[in-house]
């Protein structure tokens, strides 16, 4: 049964009945298109924010879920623990994709950019904004290391809520990437997709087609 589940998901064409995008439809400014694309996001799925961050360091590339938790000075702002494999390929290679999959609306931004770490005063303030239990986990969680068990992650939360210390730790905090081009991606039927890309360039940002 579950092979011809998997057997009939792998097959499965949707078919994408959706308007086009045209590159006279977009503003002349990434960041107003994606304002208006993440606010249609937003009011169809509950975790429109959440994006993939692709990096590549000294053991290869990866890719991860991380949510959007602003817009600063025009970089996407997102935090973490910076002992995590993410943080060591930042260090490697600060060039870093991200991508929001809106697929419930057809859609796709992909963002190229280079990242850096946010100041401390800002990763403070998000911190402490934080349920008590997520901080807890955070100062705790050793993330990407191995662990000996789940048992022994929640005995260290537990003790870290104990102690009552919640301050945030110097191995966690916020990093902004910061674009170098953007492209607004739309679903059309028999997979002739809209693709619109912005890039960077010393006159301002200049848009193009690109096929599908």
């Amino acid at each position: 049964m579950l092979a011809a589940v998997i057997e009939d998901a792998l097959a499965r064409r949707i078919q994408y009945e959706t308007a086009g995008i045209d590159i006279a439809d977009t503003d002349p400014d990434p960041y107003v298109q994606f304002e208006r694309w993440f606010a249609d996001a937003a009011g169809d799925i509950l975790e429109a924010n959440a994006m993939i961050l692709s990096t590549s360091g000294s053991d290869g590339p990866s890719a991860r879920a991380v949510l959007l938790r602003g817009v600063d000075d025009g970089r996407f702002v997102f935090f973490t623990n910076r002992q995590s494999r993410k943080a060591r390929d930042i260090d490697v290679e600060p060039r870093v994709s991200l991508l929001f999959p809106w697929f419930v609306l057809h859609r796709q931004v992909r963002i190229e950019g280079t990242i850096e770490t946010v100041a401390d005063d800002v990763s403070d303030q998000y911190f402490a904004s934080r349920p008590p239990e997520s901080r807890a986990g955070a100062i705790a969680s050793p993330q990407s290391h191995p662990i000996e068990s789940r048992e022994w992650l929640e005995q260290r939360v537990a003790e870290v809520l104990s102690a009552g210390d919640l301050s945030r730790p110097d191995h966690w905090g916020g990093f902004a990437v910061a674009p170098t081009s953007f492209e607004f991606w739309q679903g059309r039927a028999n997979r002739l997709h809209d693709r619109i890309l912005y890039r960077a360039s010393e006159a301002g940002w200049i848009r193009e087609r690109l096929a599908p």
